[in-house]
């Protein structure tokens, strides 16, 4: 059984919701925390919906906070209890998905994921194991997981936009070049970006970049503001 998620949602700017960007927080950290990027990317994109749910456990290192599945070097967790931890959020984000689908009227085509550090790894594990295809997943600072077995398991190929700090001491870089080597081998179209001494973050340029890659995905003319 799935659990419910509880999300923030920020409307269209214009008031009309034709694409929707669906915000996956990293590790110890909650929905608001990418949430903020709606404005300086919605005056860009008018016409999309952002919406950006919390992971349904609270964080094992941060009390405040909340995580998709326990990391066994940060909360001294078990692999095992990390792997069912990230099996369950996997249900969770698959179904709240759908929900955001059924309840915003667009058909997959017009939704991105954006992920960010343990956002983007249920984001790289999740888009790819459902039945329809969206327009693109953004991936900020994370890595994939289970790379050997990755594309055994992938029923569709949506492209996917990596970025990563080069400073990154929390997700090392090196797992950028992996996961791009998995995604091509597993025939995604692959774009990659590194953020120059940027540490775990999302700095202008790699911002920049996102929204140049949902705004082509999306079929968007990007608007000044």
């Amino acid at each position: 059984m799935t659990r419910e998620l509880e999300f923030k949602r920020k409307a269209a700017q214009s008031g009309e919701t034709g694409s929707v960007v669906v915000f996956l927080h990293g590790y110890g950290a909650d929905g608001a925390d990418l949430l903020g990027l709606a404005d300086p990317l919605g005056s860009h994109m008018p016409d999309t919906t952002f919406i950006a749910p919390d992971a349904p456990d609270k964080c094992s290192g941060n009390p405040f906070g909340y995580q998709w599945f326990p990391i066994p070097w940060l909360d001294g967790s078990s692999e095992a209890a990390a792997k069912e931890g990230a099996d369950a959020a996997h249900a969770d984000i698959d179904a709240f998905l759908d929900k955001v689908l059924k309840d915003e009227g667009i058909t997959p085509d017009r939704l991105i994921v954006f992920g960010f550090s343990q956002g983007t790894m249920m984001a790289l594990r999740v888009v790819p194991r459902r039945a329809e295809e969206i327009a693109g997943i953004v991936a900020f600072s994370g890595r994939i997981l289970e790379p050997e077995s990755y594309g055994d398991h992938v029923t569709a190929k949506p492209p996917v936009l990596l970025v990563h700090g080069d400073q990154d001491d929390m997700v090392p870089l090196a797992h950028f070049d992996e996961a791009g080597g998995v995604l091509q081998d597993a025939g995604f179209t692959v774009y990659g970006h590194v953020q120059k001494g940027t540490g775990h973050g999302i700095a202008p340029d790699g911002l920049s970049v996102a929204l140049s890659f949902m705004a082509d995905r999306l079929g968007i003319t990007l608007q000044q503001g």
